[in-house]
């Protein structure tokens, strides 16, 4: 799906196939994504949309086909302007929200970036709560993974299942925390089973089935 020729692009996906030996996870997907907009890919568990997630972030190379971000990076080239949130929450249990963001910010030497601090007052976490984070709801280790994804100010946010496993109303303060990057002018692609939770922020949203493009249409997003 192309917007107009004036329309500014974050990333560019062409015919781009992804094969684990003889599986096709990715069947010729094309897809170009626009600057500030928040893209939704749904589908069923084995449909594709954490490969295409992957391959978006750079952690994954397509088999066929290309992906540029920015105009003509690769994906590699562009980690530092990435933030990527995988389904597994990558943070350190013993560790409470603000001592986890410290040592990831540590590992951005030279990079400008918030403050652990700042980024969990971005999600609507206290800073100075001074509990473990296996003691945190889903909710809030939930956002303390987002928080840690907006350490280094990423323009391209991948968030794969976000909503996982949390409540409605987790989800309705999640949904509102992300409105509200998008308004910065970030550009947001979120995997989901469910394609309800992100429809207030949906700009677009994209089916994948068995690895190939079912649809890509506009969403109906809440303002």
């Amino acid at each position: 799906m192309s917007g107009p020729a004036s329309v500014a692009l974050c990333a560019r996906v062409e015919n781009v196939s992804r094969l684990f030996g003889t599986f096709a996870a990715l069947r010729q997907v094309s897809a170009e994504l626009e600057t500030g907009k928040c893209y939704v890919l749904i589908g069923e568990n084995g449909a594709g949309k954490s490969t295409l997630l992957r391959i978006l972030a750079g952690l994954l190379r397509p088999s066929f086909g290309t992906v540029r971000l920015f105009g003509d990076l690769e994906p590699q080239d562009a980690r530092a302007r990435i933030g990527y949130m995988s389904h597994a929450p990558m943070l350190y249990d013993e560790l409470t929200g603000e001592e986890n963001l410290r040592y990831f910010a540590s590992l951005y030497p030279g990079r400008q970036c918030l403050s652990p601090a700042a980024a969990l007052s971005q999600v609507g976490l206290d800073p100075s709560l001074n509990r473990p984070l296996g003691q945190y709801s889903q909710g809030m280790r939930q956002r303390t993974s987002l928080a840690r994804v907006l350490l280094p100010q990423p323009e391209l946010l991948l968030l794969d299942e976000p909503f996982s496993n949390m409540d409605v109303e987790s989800v309705r303060q999640m949904v509102e925390l992300l409105s509200g990057f998008r308004h910065q002018n970030r550009t947001i692609v979120l995997t989901t089973h469910q394609r309800e939770l992100a429809a207030p922020i949906a700009d677009y949203v994209l089916a994948l089935k068995a690895g190939r493009v079912a649809y890509f249409e506009p969403g109906s997003p809440t303002r």
